[in-house]
């Protein structure tokens, strides 16, 4: 394994820092509230991150994710690359990618995903779809939402069309979410081998998809993580308890020496998840792995962070507070460790049965 970006990746890390660096200050999202940056979005856009994630796969925007995250960056990034870009690009057909990519790359449509598949969405043999997804995170910035039937099939919605209704919801971090009602809405497949849905293809699509989401959005907490970690180093080491800085007491050390070793797991199983999937290889455990990190280390770390701001910490419009509320959100959209960990276990013995069936032809 070699984790080592390539040049195409690493000036797309350089440039997501640049931007974001620049844009996503304090001011700006304070003056955005609960609402997406649209100037951030266009400039994004503009310098052709979404269409440079096609060339430098997932781990080039896992790198492009940690830079939004160390900024807390409101702007749907994640889910149009995620959902839109690369969805489309391993499982759309070659007229869809025609003609959906393009508008993806320059930002005039943005994907929505409705992932994880929770039973809620059922589709008639006809491309109609009805049922309810009560969250959707950025649905209310989209053009578009990608939506695993019951049978995890999956079908691409034009929202504003007949059928689909959007209403806001307000989530811990202020991601644009939205509840998707669906009413006989017609979608378009995306993926499967088009013998109907419910087949194999359909739900190695599904997983695909699923998996990258995940490793995605680990690589967008490992961002979150360190931008709390490094304010609550900024602030220990300028601010004087009883004539020496907060950071030299050793509770304090010991504190943000555990959240750094944390962010390094989140960071260390994203990069690998990434890599496999951009090398071809099987990576789904790979993408839980990342995923279970991200949920429960990121949720320590976030805490470390305000916890280490004092009372400064308990201040709603202090900076760090933003970093506690996406690790939180970041957290709750993963899902628990717990049920991570229940779903890894399934995987790995369902592959280890898998495994011996191929090698001694028993079930």
């Amino acid at each position: 394994m070699d984790f080592t970006p390539t040049e195409e990746q690493s000036a797309l890390r350089e440039l997501a820092g640049e931007i974001f660096g620049d844009l996503s200050t304090h001011e700006r999202l304070s003056a955005a509230g609960t609402r997406t940056d649209p100037g951030l979005w266009k400039a994004i856009c503009a310098a052709g991150l979404p269409a440079a994630v096609e060339e430098t796969g997932l781990l080039g925007l896992v790198l492009a994710l940690e830079e939004q995250g160390r900024t807390t960056a409101q702007v749907p990034f994640a889910v149009s690359c995620v959902y839109g870009v690369l969805a489309l690009s391993a499982h759309g057909s070659a007229e869809q990618r025609e003609r959906l990519l393009p508008a993806l790359r320059d930002g005039t449509a943005v994907v929505a995903g409705a992932f994880p598949d929770r039973g809620g969405v059922r589709a008639t043999a006809d491309g109609q779809l009805s049922g309810v997804v009560p969250v959707v995170p950025w649905l209310r910035d989209a053009t578009h939402v990608l939506v695993p039937d019951v049978d995890r099939a999956l079908w691409l919605i034009r929202l504003g069309a007949p059928g689909a209704e959007v209403a806001p919801v307000e989530t811990t971090a202020p991601w644009s979410a939205g509840r998707l009602t669906l009413a006989g809405a017609r979608g378009e497949r995306v993926g499967g081998d088009g013998s109907g849905p419910g087949t194999d293809a359909d739900a190695d699509a599904y997983e695909d998809v699923l998996a990258t989401a995940r490793t995605a959005f680990a690589g967008l907490q490992t961002g979150v993580c360190a931008g709390s970690l490094a304010r609550a180093v900024e602030h220990t080491t300028t601010r004087e308890q009883f004539g020496r800085p907060l950071s030299t007491n050793q509770g304090v050390l010991l504190r943000a020496a555990d959240a750094y070793m944390d962010i390094e797991a989140i960071r260390v199983t994203s990069y690998e998840a990434a890599w496999r999937r951009d090398e071809g290889l099987a990576f789904r455990t790979h993408a839980l792995t990342a995923a279970w990190w991200a949920s429960e280390a990121g949720r320590r770390v976030v805490h470390t962070g305000q916890h280490l701001h004092g009372g400064l910490g308990a201040d709603l419009e202090h900076p760090v507070h933003r970093h506690f509320l996406w690790g939180r959100q970041l957290d709750a959209y993963l899902g628990c460790g717990a049920e991570l960990l229940e779903e890894l276990g399934e995987l790995i013995a369902f592959e280890q049965h898998d495994e011996r069936y191929d090698e001694e032809g028993v079930a």
